[in-house]
């Protein structure tokens, strides 16, 4: 094949990659909140801050922050959200690079989120924090700073693989990193994942296809990069962050979580002496995948 022929080819795939994401992210349209309540955005260093609010302003705060995926946002709050709101003032924002929160082209980092997790702290009356995933060790941190009731964390972690920046360059990049985002971000690749790794049940309606339109808004793929790329992990030992902090600790754990599994939940309760509550038949999203009886089960960790 002459270089003609393949420059002719390159040009060609990429101007057909672009076309088919224009294409998806006109089918997936503007993404409507992910949870019901009063909305708001927040202008905060230069992002504008989704949040979601429900219940009582003068029942005590909770704040909800939700993990990091290629697909992230509040939605995953669902289920507990009216539950919450009938006794809390609840809120919840959708992080910087994903849901309904600004998502410009950036190098998202693990300080960008712990100092988002303090702010949204410091914008509450001294909050109970619930928060999953990775946002667990944001939220530790910023405990250290900002004033917490306790923290209630669901499967939280620090540290998701070795870093690869290299993968993070592959995903922000204009062309191979857009077709390269698109797969992973399909309808059946978010519900593989969904069943794999965050559900033991039934994946809850409508949760992926709120994760897809979420994935085809406009610069969707920043914030995973990063993730992906392992520039999200924090660097610290998240046992010793919570054994330091002065406020209840208390983890929650799928029995069947894979991505973090119970054998590390027991690891952290016995390093931080944190309370550590076991759902079964659920995985990384327990609050999700079982509601009421997550509710019930963190009944007496809430205010």
């Amino acid at each position: 094949m002459s270089l003609r022929k393949t420059v002719a080819g390159l040009i060609g795939a990429g101007a057909a990659t672009v076309a088919a994401d224009g294409l998806l992210s006109a089918l997936a349209g503007p993404l409507g909140p992910a949870l019901p309540g009063r909305q708001e955005t927040v202008r905060w260093r230069g992002f504008d801050v989704a949040y979601a609010e429900a219940g009582d302003p003068d029942d005590p705060d909770v704040l909800l922050l939700h993990g990091v995926h290629a697909a992230a946002s509040s939605r995953e709050f669902r289920g507990v959200w009216d539950a919450l709101a009938e006794e809390y003032h609840v809120v919840a924002p959708d992080l910087p690079g994903f849901g309904r929160s600004d998502r410009p082209p950036v190098t998202y980092t693990s300080a960008l989120y712990e100092a988002f997790a303090a702010a949204a702290i410091e914008r509450l009356d001294d909050p109970a924090v619930v928060a999953s995933s990775l946002t667990g060790s944001y939220a530790a941190i910023a405990a250290g700073d900002a004033d917490v009731s306790r923290l209630l964390l669901v499967c939280p972690t620090a540290d998701t693989a070795a870093r690869r920046e290299w993968l993070c360059d592959l995903f922000r990049a204009p062309v191979v990193g857009q077709a390269a985002f698109d797969c992973l971000v399909s309808k059946p690749s978010l519900r593989y994942f969904d069943a794999r790794e965050a559900y033991a049940g039934p994946v809850p309606d409508g949760v992926v296809d709120y994760q897809w339109t979420s994935a085809h808004q406009r610069n969707a793929r920043f914030a995973p990069a990063s993730f992906v790329g392992g520039l999200l992990d924090p660097a610290l030992d998240l046992g010793a962050e919570l054994d330091a902090r002065d406020v209840p600790v208390t983890l929650v754990w799928g029995r069947e979580a894979t991505t973090t599994p119970l054998s590390r939940g027991r690891e952290l309760a016995e390093e931080a002496d944190a309370r550590l509550v076991v759902l079964d038949d659920a995985k990384l999203l327990p609050h999700d995948d079982h509601p009421e009886r997550f509710r019930a089960a963190v009944a007496g960790d809430l205010p």
